[in-house]
């Protein structure tokens, strides 16, 4: 189906954009092309046309460590809008893609009226199978950390994790606690974690 198509695709656009390249992002062929920017009615072409709109907004969001959005930002980000061109997708049509990155796991909404999101271009869990390699490839298991030590301290400014948004911290932690291998506290400066 579109789920797994474009999950495959933005792994393989992931791959081609690393994260420590130049700033500048590589966009696909598609991106140059006006027809893109018109969601297909045709069954087929639209799928495919979805799934280089998930891949797109995946990459990109991983480039550019994109933060929580709302549906107007999301519209004037060169994401939606190739200024170039003068071209940018529909409202409408953004939420179309929104939807389908939702359907894969890849995006939350943020709010009951679906205003604002965050692109997931990895899933909580996978962030927290990440730290958490990095918990026990330094020896560092029943140690307590606080939040800001994790994304913004010293000894993680190597690892992808480092500068994460504190809200897919969380999220990330939480599904470590639910597999026992950490545990959210609450410190004197904030909340830390606690890890088993």
């Amino acid at each position: 189906g579109v789920s797994t198509s474009c999950a495959r695709a933005g792994r393989k656009l992931a791959e081609v954009v690393p994260v420590s390249a130049a700033m500048s992002f590589a966009w696909p062929w598609q991106y140059s092309f006006p027809p893109f920017f018109t969601l297909q009615p045709n069954g087929e072409t639209r799928q495919k046309q979805l799934a280089a709109w998930c891949a797109l907004a995946l990459a990109y969001s991983r480039r550019q460590r994109l933060p929580a959005m709302t549906l107007r930002e999301a519209q004037d980000s060169p994401l939606f809008a190739n200024r170039r061109l003068q071209r940018k997708l529909p409202p409408e049509a953004i939420q179309v893609v929104l939807e389908e990155l939702r359907k894969n796991g890849n995006l939350e909404w943020l709010d009951k009226n679906k205003t604002s999101f965050m692109i997931m271009w990895r899933r909580p869990e996978e962030w927290g199978k990440l730290i958490y390699q990095w918990v026990s490839k330094n020896g560092l298991t029943n140690s307590v950390f606080t939040l800001y030590e994790l994304i913004s301290g010293d000894d993680t400014a190597n690892e992808e994790f480092h500068g994460l948004d504190e809200a897919m911290l969380l999220r990330a932690l939480q599904a470590l606690q639910q597999e026992h291998k950490a545990e959210i506290i609450t410190l004197d400066d904030g909340r830390g974690v606690k890890f088993f």
